[in-house]
């Protein structure tokens, strides 16, 4: 995503790191923005697992 952010006192345009996860239908289930490198990985296979355990039970 591109954002408006200061840097070294200036108005820029900047990259903002965002992950979204996507649906098999297409619908954006979750989306993560600002976010920090450490850990995120693991956060996001969290909620991919948490999603196939739901379709598992709707199916």
């Amino acid at each position: 995503m591109v954002k408006n952010k200061i840097m070294y006192g200036k108005k820029v345009k900047g990259i903002e790191r965002s992950t979204f996860l996507i649906g098999a239908d297409g619908i954006l289930m979750q989306e993560w923005r600002g976010l920090k490198v450490p850990g995120h990985v693991d956060e996001v296979l969290k909620a991919v697992k948490s999603l196939k355990t739901q379709d598992k039970k709707v199916a």
